[in-house]
């Protein structure tokens, strides 16, 4: 690695004392975007390692979670290689077939399925993967996928949306990383329509003694060891994940600040021992 490049990780990068709390950090907006810029191209291969290939399934949940209509339209922030944008399109192509119902509804210029993110580096590849998802489907237009999703880079906090536009909002494994989640809280709820709903995917600590030692173990000693090995990465990501989780408010909090944003019927769906929470929340 050049020297320059050793100067930028020891300059953006995580290190103990950062770590302590990392959502404590003045420029953690800057330490998280360069983070993920770095790891993007290992990103799938980690999460479906070091999950035991279960995000896939709490993606799954949060899509069933989300109760889509055939029309609705649906922004998943903080989208990264596509995961769940694409399972919403999917979820969305499956409930239209045999309808006169045509994916790629037109919005003020957008699409029915938006993904945003803020590393931009992780865009192009949730563009790939949604070409390879869809790749198979012989009977729709080969501009299909164009219509259905399309992919922005922007910051959660101030999405580049109008006002009630969207009657999904969701975001998977992204709200501690953001500098101010409850910011980001009210920019959902200002994007979302009368009746919207919004989907929040994150990770949490079981709340049994021994699952929680043993998760930390997992957590703490081994997967920042093993997701760094395949990944290459310098910024200490693989740190700050389980840190990032540690640190974050409980899920009692999460809901008081998903009411505090105006949303009610809040709700909470543990899976995976409580690894992982689904929260789901409505405009009135």
């Amino acid at each position: 690695m050049p020297p320059s490049a050793q100067q930028s990780d020891a300059q953006t990068g995580w290190n103990d004392e950062l770590l302590a709390n990392p959502h404590a950090v003045a420029d953690k907006r800057k330490r998280v975007r360069e983070m993920f810029a770095a790891i993007a191209p290992s990103y799938d291969i980690n999460n479906r390692l070091h999950s035991l290939w279960q995000d896939q399934r709490w993606r799954k949940k949060a899509v069933k979670l989300a109760e889509l209509k055939p029309t609705d339209v649906v922004v998943d922030v903080a989208c990264g290689t596509g995961d769940l944008a694409l399972r919403f399109v999917q979820h969305l192509w499956h409930a239209s077939a045999g309808t006169d119902h045509r994916m790629g509804l037109r919005w003020g210029g957008a699409t029915q399925v938006m993904g945003i993110d803020f590393t931009f580096e992780m865009l192009p590849l949730a563009r790939h993967k949604g070409r390879n998802t869809f790749a198979p489907v012989r009977s729709r237009p080969p501009s299909f996928l164009d219509d259905a999703v399309a992919w922005l880079n922007g910051d959660a906090q101030s999405l580049p949306l109008p006002d009630a536009c969207a009657d999904v909002v969701s975001i998977a494994f992204g709200i501690r990383n953001v500098q101010d989640p409850a910011a980001a809280m009210r920019e959902f709820y200002r994007v979302l329509r009368p009746g919207g709903r919004v989907i929040i995917l994150e990770f949490s600590l079981p709340t049994n003694r021994l699952l929680r030692g043993l998760y930390n173990f997992y957590f703490r000693q081994i997967l920042p060891r093993t997701a760094t090995l395949i990944s290459g990465d310098k910024t200490g990501a693989y740190k700050y994940l389980p840190e990032s989780v540690n640190t974050f408010i409980d899920r009692e909090q999460m809901m008081a600040m998903m009411r505090d944003a105006g949303f009610v019927d809040v709700e909470q769906h543990p899976m995976t021992f409580g690894v992982c929470v689904c929260y789901r929340g409505r405009v009135p």
